[in-house]
């Protein structure tokens, strides 16, 4: 997928304003009732060692994708597999420590590289997502939706935000009841309408339903409920892009 310079730098600060509104503050969190940090402009998850979660680990891969390209971090973080915070009392606790300031100064320097890596894992999405859908007809629907949201600017930053956002899809682990939520979900759930705005306002309202069906199915006790509207409003954004 190829994006001019500018529209990778709106679309980077589109997630972080969607994951942390826009603040330098926002790249390293941990919310209330979760086990895990969330680092970045797309909130990249970052497990405790010993504590592995069904969400995809992206933190550790993007890392791995910056030092690919040299790009200069503090030297602890490349000596660091797991988040070095045993839980969110240590996190929170920590936000005024060294460690903590040089990570954001990190985070907030690489946003261009950061959206980079988010691009990316758009781009391989798409072969995994067709493996993960049964027969030549869905396979079929899934591409064409997948192209025809891709045909206009604000379906490009849809696709983008929502994989970071909600992931591919494709984990076993990443589903409730047996019912998922990621990008090929959404795919699935789009009714048939053009290429083009039709296609993204589309893809807004069927990222809504998906959303809705996971929290219909998620456990009691995770109370999800919590975060609906902030979640409809980021698929709102989709029918407008960038």
């Amino acid at each position: 997928m190829r994006l001019s310079p500018e529209d990778a730098r709106k679309i980077g600060q589109k997630i972080w304003q969607n994951e942390c509104s826009g603040t330098i503050e926002g790249l390293t969190s941990w919310n209330q009732g979760e086990d895990f940090a969330s680092l970045g402009i797309g909130h990249f998850i970052w497990y405790v060692e010993g504590r592995p979660g069904p969400f995809d680990e992206s933190f550790p891969r993007l890392i791995a994708f910056l030092q690919e390209r040299n790009v200069d971090m503090p030297g602890w973080l490349k000596r660091t597999k797991h988040c070095p915070w045993k839980n969110r009392a240590a996190f929170v606790a920590a936000q005024d420590s060294q460690q903590m300031k040089e990570l954001r100064k990190f985070l907030a320097n690489t946003v261009p590289q950061q959206t980079d890596f988010i691009v990316l894992r758009l781009e391989q999405a798409l072969p995994k997502m067709v493996r993960e859908t049964k027969g030549a007809a869905e396979q079929a629907r899934l591409k064409s939706n997948f192209y025809k949201v891709a045909s206009s600017g604000a379906g490009v930053y849809a696709l983008i935000d929502y994989v970071n956002f909600k992931g591919e899809g494709v984990k076993k682990e990443e589903r409730y009841n047996g019912i998922g939520w990621g990008l090929r979900d959404v795919l699935l759930e789009m009714k048939n309408v053009p290429s083009g705005p039709a296609a993204a306002a589309e893809f807004s309202e069927a990222a809504k339903r998906t959303l809705q069906r996971r929290v219909r199915n998620a456990p009691t006790a995770r109370n999800e409920s919590r975060w609906m509207k902030g979640w409809m409003n980021r698929c709102e954004t989709y029918k407008k892009g960038i």
